[in-house]
């Protein structure tokens, strides 16, 4: 499988390292010598000078050998022009960064019209995460699959009473769960029975959801929070603008603070029921003004990453029960979460689990990043014709760094051991170090009628290498 990124900035540089994999031939275009130069030794790509624009530059490239292109330059014009000329000379498939909420609104006419088979929105897609997580009941942060039935969550392990200083085997209070992947010291890893959870570990613990409800009502340091009904954002980009817009719809009574007067201006003409107050977000007395400990949630999503850290601590420490930090540093995720806030969220990430999931093909449902890309968090949906089904995982063989968390098969929600069968149109998660997807893809070959499936057709019959 052959795939050209054009545009080497943050998105496509991460894009590069999470898809290089032994199958996958990865090129990086763009024209600014000088980001090639920064990523040339830290990328398993080929990288070469040019604009996506140059038709020429394209057919050298030869563009039509290639199966898919993702265009992610800053910007949007150029992404949709790039990604129209590749599918005319012969590009399999092609995929769009477009952030411009004009955009978005029109992005069926904008994909048939100019022939792009996947658009990604980055601020669209963090804003869509932030607001799942502010209508739930906990502080902690979750995700949910199989429309909720299965629930993961990441939280330390110094608030589940017992846990620290016990192997897992030993865990009480652990039915229907499963600690599926541990974050210790910056590194991701997929325990076993035998590990040992240590205090500032971050475990992941994947569920039935009435379990993982039981599981916060049995630990008293983990206390049900109201609902929100009033929310500070600092920030009014792309991604304060949904976040506002959004949770004005659902009744939610919000406050963005943006420096800017231009961009307040253009936010209180174009956004209803929400309140913008024009002004340095930093500005503590600012916020007390405001009265910041009043706030349900608070949300900094400014375009600078200590800002955003520093002030959403600052609201933690005023009382505010919710504090979500936008960062774009992976290394800041995790010492953001050990200071005290409670979520710490990367667009890159979650933008890099939205392309993996078109990627990988029809049978994914969703893909989670961990810890910046060190493992994955796949759900899928078995067919007959993948190797995992109609065995016991047990004879799987599958590796250390590999483990299936969780199964919902004929609407009950099964934490698997060495017994369980997985059976066709069953949905499963899948936790997987980024080292081993090469070998996780063995045991999830294509299914028919993915995107996956047709590229792995294309290159059978062209007579190119796909270990599959």
């Amino acid at each position: 499988m052959k795939v050209l990124i054009v545009g080497a900035g943050k998105l496509g540089y991460r894009l590069a390292n999470v898809i290089s994999e032994k199958d996958i031939q990865v090129t990086i275009m763009d024209s600014d010598s000088e980001i090639l130069e920064k990523i040339t030794d830290h990328v398993d790509a080929l990288v070469i000078k040019a604009s996506g624009l140059q038709v020429d530059a394209l057919k050298e490239v030869g563009i039509d050998t290639y199966d898919l292109i993702i265009a992610v330059t800053n910007s949007d014009e150029a992404n949709i022009v790039i990604c129209s000329f590749a599918k005319k000379l012969g590009c399999k498939k092609a995929i769009a960064r477009i952030r411009n909420p004009e955009y978005a609104e029109n992005r069926d006419f904008v994909k048939s019209t100019m022939d792009i088979d996947y658009i990604i929105n980055p601020e669209l897609a963090t804003a869509k995460v932030i607001i799942r997580y502010l209508l739930k009941s906990y502080s902690f942060y979750s995700e949910d699959f199989a429309e909720g039935r299965i629930i993961m969550v990441d939280l330390p392990a110094d608030a589940l009473h017992g846990f620290v200083g016990k192997q897992i085997k030993d865990l009480e209070g652990m039915e229907g769960l499963l600690i599926a992947a541990i974050s210790r010291n910056n590194e991701i890893i997929i325990p076993d029975g035998s590990t040992y959870i240590y205090n500032n570990d971050i475990l992941y613990i994947i569920g039935r959801s009435e379990n993982i409800d039981l599981m916060f009502k049995r630990n008293k340091s983990i206390m049900p929070l109201k609902n929100v009904k009033k929310v500070m954002i600092l920030g009014g980009g792309k991604i304060g603008y949904y976040l506002g817009e959004r949770l004005a719809k659902q009744g939610i009574l919000v406050k963005i603070i943006e420096q800017d007067k231009d961009r307040c201006q253009y936010l209180s003409e174009n956004l209803d029921n929400v309140l913008v107050i024009c002004g340095d977000g930093s500005d503590v007395d600012l916020l007390m003004d405001e009265d910041i400990s009043s706030m349900d949630a608070f949300i900094g999503v400014t375009g600078f990453d200590e800002e955003n850290l520093l002030m959403t601590l600052f609201a933690k420490h005023a009382g505010v029960k919710k504090a979500i930090a936008k960062v774009s540093k992976p290394s800041y995720a995790q010492l953001v979460e050990k200071l005290g806030v409670d979520v710490a969220l990367s667009p890159i990430d979650i933008t890099v689990g939205e392309i993996l999931k078109f990627i990988r093909g029809g049978k994914v449902m969703s893909v989670s990043l961990l810890l910046g890309g060190q493992a994955e968090v796949v759900e899928m949906r078995a067919d007959e014709e993948m190797p995992v089904v109609g065995k016991k995982i047990v004879e799987l063989g599958l590796p250390k760094g590999i483990i299936i968390g969780a199964v919902l098969h004929e609407g009950e929600v099964i934490i698997p051991n060495g017994n369980t069968i997985i059976y066709p149109g069953d949905r499963f998660v899948v936790f997987c170090l980024s080292s081993q997807i090469h070998v996780l893809k063995n045991f999830l070959k294509p299914s028919k009628g993915g995107f996956f499936h047709e590229l792995w057709n294309h290159s059978k019959s062209s007579g190119k290498p796909f270990d599959h």
